[in-house]
């Protein structure tokens, strides 16, 4: 895929960039790690100072780079200016709770026959961030935020279609006052990432993407024995119960599954709907979705924008093909509109089966599954039946119900009655195939940061 920005809402090709040669890669892994031997020594409140910087830059740009985000991947204005404040919102989350959180922990000196015992939290050094395209910002900022204000210093490959983006988050930290290498942007090509991440320099990664980029980037980080952070796909489930509120339920429903264009992990994609309410659930749901207005992403009342690539909604449409070629039935949707760009219109399908493919893998567009289940108990084993387990929605008023599914569910997030997102007081990430480690939180900052026992003796 070249390294492009390509406009989702006409396919006009806009600019393209040439991959950094292996001299250039190699000229900036240098001046990251020479970096890092200085900046680890940097204190918490000079990060903070340059963090909260950067939250203000971000906050004081918006106008352009919300733009910029609709420009590169298609969303819709509105959620590109939220985005870009999320990522503010972000930033000083961290400059205000880092030095807390990475505080020494004592330890019961006089169990280990010490003086004094305790853990100290130090950074590791140059760590290798593989974004993906869908939330060019935020997935960026959010590991960002918490390594620079831990003392790592980052590399960022970002996906191939979002080059302005990536071009543009370096330009920020450097603006913010960041020492320069603290964080940079290469712009290779994905063949190029093996060689980055075996390189000695670099002693951590994370990625955000689909299952196989994880398993190649974990399988490469494993026989180097570097540590790994890994949020990939998901298909959410979203438990409709009796005693929910249903009109409720259906509204949350379809922004959640048609947030970002339907282009989020976390969406919720597999609508399980008890029997005694499906009918009804199923109704409102397909009005919700029906009324939603697809077109141009930087119109004011546009609800759903393009996908991002024309390869992806070829994928979407083929989901679509084999589920209705199978038995599904489309409720709503189901048929891209003519003309330019490359829209695909809110869709609901029932009848699904496990012989379809969307059954089992990850639908990334506007097209929800909706199934019906006779008990809790269905619903639970339903929502376990995939390989993914990242995010999950429950919608009840019965405390007991929330419990058993809270318990029951293989995921990395519990909604009850409400819509999964994430917030940076909260740890996000999956279990099974929707990846491994934390982001956000206590847990995101520590995540590139050595651990290390301190004994000091009588």
């Amino acid at each position: 895929m070249p390294i492009a920005t390509i406009n989702p809402a006409t396919g006009e090709t806009l600019a393209t960039f040439e991959p950094l040669t292996p001299e250039e890669v190699d000229d900036r892994l240098a001046r990251a790690a020479a970096t890092f031997a200085t900046y680890r020594k940097t204190s918490f409140a000079e990060r903070a100072g340059w963090m909260r910087t950067l939250a203000d830059l971000l906050d004081a740009e918006v106008d352009d780079l919300a733009p910029l985000l609709t420009t590169e991947m298609g969303k819709t204005l509105a959620a590109a200016a939220a985005e870009v404040h999320k990522c503010a919102t972000g930033c000083r989350f961290y400059a205000e709770h880092a030095e807390q959180m990475l505080a020494d922990e004592e330890a019961d000196a006089e169990a280990v026959q010490a003086t004094k015992a305790y853990a100290t939290y130090q950074p590791l050094g140059v760590v290798l961030a593989v974004m993906p395209w869908n939330f060019p910002l935020w997935q960026v900022f959010r590991f960002l935020a918490p390594a620079l204000m831990a003392g790592n210093v980052g590399v960022l490959k970002h996906a191939s279609n979002v080059p302005q983006t990536a071009l543009r988050i370096e330009d920020l930290v450097g603006r913010a006052g960041f020492p320069e290498g603290t964080f940079q942007t290469l712009l290779i090509e994905s063949k190029q990432v093996e060689t980055v991440l075996r390189d000695p320099r670099v002693v951590a990664a994370t990625l955000t993407g689909s299952a196989p980029a994880g398993q190649s980037v974990a399988s490469i980080a494993g026989d180097e024995i570097k540590p790994t952070v890994l949020e990939l796909g998901g298909s959410d489930p979203f438990v409709v119960l009796p005693s929910a509120d249903l009109e409720r339920a259906a509204k949350v429903a379809t922004t959640s599954r048609c947030q970002n264009n339907g282009q989020s992990c976390i969406s919720a994609k597999r609508f399980i709907v008890h029997e005694a309410v499906a009918d009804e659930f199923l109704d409102r749901f397909v009005a919700e979705m029906s009324a939603l207005t697809v077109g141009d992403p930087t119109a004011a009342g546009t609800d759903v924008g393009p996908l991002a690539t024309e390869h992806g909604r070829a994928d979407v449409e083929e989901l679509v093909a084999d589920a209705v070629a199978k038995g599904a039935v489309i409720r709503c949707g189901g048929q891209r509109p003519d003309g330019p760009g490359w829209y695909y219109p809110p869709t609901v399908l029932s009848g699904i089966t496990p012989d379809m493919r969307m059954y089992g893998e990850e639908v990334f567009g506007p097209v929800a599954q909706v199934h019906r289940v006779p008990s809790i108990d269905e619903a639970i084993e339903l929502s376990n039946a995939t390989e993914f387990g990242l995010g999950s929605n429950v919608w009840t008023e019965d405390e007991a119900e929330s419990r058993q599914f809270i318990d029951g569910v293989a995921a990395g997030s519990v909604f009850v009655n409400g819509m999964v997102t994430s917030f940076p007081e909260l740890p996000f990430g999956g279990v099974k195939h929707s990846g491994c480690g934390r982001e956000l939180s206590a847990h995101g900052i520590r995540a590139f940061c050595n651990v290390k026992s301190v004994w000091i003796g009588p």
